[in-house]
């Protein structure tokens, strides 16, 4: 069984090789440990970060940890993710987002890595 891809967790020292030169659309979720509506978006992250492995790469950031990217993204609240494509921010959303609007936004924002009708894994029976 293929392993499922989780998101990858980003620091400033390897922000640029991971998100800025990423060949795939990458979506960006600054987080800290601490803050509970993070914590109810994990699950979403995660789910679609398996499905679209392959068509958009998922990182996280903790901006206690990261003060130099979030401070250079203008990050103030958390949950923020940004959205970017060849280095350049597509879009950008704050508060915890639910998983069927996340799915709308990432079709809006990088409709060349659309999913699957299944949700971009094959059924497995």
């Amino acid at each position: 069984m293929p392993s499922r891809a989780l998101p990858i967790h980003v620091t400033d020292a390897t922000f640029d090789a991971e998100v800025v030169r990423s060949p795939l659309p990458v979506v960006v979720d600054f987080y800290a440990d601490w803050c509970a509506p993070c914590r109810v978006t994990e699950p979403v992250i995660r789910d679609l970060s398996a499905r679209m492995a392959g068509r958009v790469k998922f990182t996280k950031i903790n901006v206690d940890e990261a003060v130099g990217v979030a401070r250079s993204y203008g990050i103030h609240s958390i949950p923020t993710f940004l959205f970017l494509e060849a280095g350049q921010e597509k879009g950008r959303e704050v508060g915890p987002i639910g998983s069927v609007e996340f799915r709308t936004i990432l079709r809006r924002l990088f409709p060349t890595a659309r999913s699957s009708p299944s949700g971009g894994r094959p059924a497995s029976r």
